[in-house]
């Protein structure tokens, strides 16, 4: 019977239908389409490493990067940390780059760097198309892995505007598969940056992202301890988001003598149309010290929309304001929850 319970376990796991400890966190998990399921990196192009951990650099995971292709790490068979030293970088002729960590590797940006960027409008990485805001590749991928202390404090005025302490994307295509993010950071002030964990612009067609199967804990930035964007639709699912802070003061657009910022403790998503599908989540004990301590969405239009099902959002306290309990939300009609808990 033991080995029955363990094989269904590891089957959810592998489909990309939850985290392998969905069953303690009180939510019941979601099915994950194709297009958010994990990719196949049986038969990668580039391996990070020979074997042993010292093999596992921060200079072969900027190579592999910048090289593109599926990326799997042989670092030997114990958890390891690679220290990155440098912002690993995507070259915008990539069709794809998938991260494989198999659940062993943490890249730790050291709080003092990002740890990945991808800009399909950044020259410096090759503007491959007129329509750098709207291309189909690269298409990113981040698989088994760990992505520490990320920041990209001090950088609100490069290429990518701020924001994205971990990962930062900007075109192309973007999908977090059973990825853990931990204690990264981005600005502590401004109306509008945000994403301490993962910042995205402009993707593809307006697809989603997809968070599968993925953790988000201790995230601090301006707004979104954990998610941010602009224009973008996501689709969470079967996904984690604890103890981060909106630290910011003052919203947006800014109140008179402040810096502005402060909103969307988990998750500020921002632009028309847009949406949000919260799916098989939980979100509990983050804060926003102006509006919505789980979620604030802002559709300018009015065209946007945000669903909530199986999903679990407590004790994310909104300290300025809100429109249900941990969310602020404006959008094309009124959130639609489904046996999910909201308080």
């Amino acid at each position: 019977m033991t080995r029955l319970v363990l094989t269904f376990a590891v089957v959810l796991t592998v489909l990309g239908l939850a985290p392998p400890s969905y069953a303690d966190r009180g939510v019941q998990p979601v099915p994950v389409p194709k297009e958010g399921r994990a990719v196949s990196a049986a038969h990668p192009d580039r391996v990070v490493g020979r074997g042993t951990p010292a093999s596992c650099t921060s200079a072969a995971v900027v190579r592999a990067v910048a090289r593109g292709g599926v990326i799997t790490f042989d670092c030997g068979p114990e958890p390891v940390t690679i220290r990155m030293t440098e912002t690993a970088k995507v070259v915008n002729e990539s069709r794809r780059v998938v991260l494989d960590g198999g659940g062993l590797v943490t890249l730790d940006g050291g709080g003092k760097r990002r740890i990945l960027y991808q800009n399909t409008c950044d020259q410096k990485q090759h503007w491959t198309t007129s329509h750098c805001n709207d291309q189909a590749t690269p298409h990113l991928v981040l698989q088994h892995l760990t992505l520490a202390h990320g920041s990209s404090v001090g950088q609100r005025y490069d290429d990518a505007g701020g924001g994205g302490g971990a990962v930062f994307v900007r075109g192309g295509q973007l999908r977090i598969v059973d990825t853990r993010f931990v204690g990264n950071r981005c600005d502590g002030s401004g109306p509008d940056l945000g994403g301490a964990a993962v910042r995205v612009l402009d993707q593809y067609r307006d697809r989603p992202v997809y968070v599968v199967g993925s953790r988000f804990r201790g995230g601090r930035c301006s707004n979104g301890g954990a998610l941010s964007s602009i224009g973008v639709s996501w689709r969470v699912l079967n996904s984690t988001f604890v103890d981060n802070r909106a630290i910011g003061r003052g919203a947006n657009p800014a109140r008179g003598g402040t810096p502005g910022g402060g909103s969307g403790g988990a998750i500020y998503l921002d632009g028309n149309r847009f949406g949000l599908d919260l799916g098989g989540t939980l979100i509990r004990g983050n804060v926003a010290r102006e509006g919505g301590g789980a979620v604030f969405f802002v559709s300018n239009d009015r065209t946007g929309t945000m669903r909530i099902r199986h999903s679990t959002l407590v004790d994310n306290p909104s300290l300025g304001f809100e429109t249900q309990p941990g969310i602020f939300f404006l959008g094309a009609r009124r959130t639609t929850v489904t046996d999910s808990v909201v308080r």
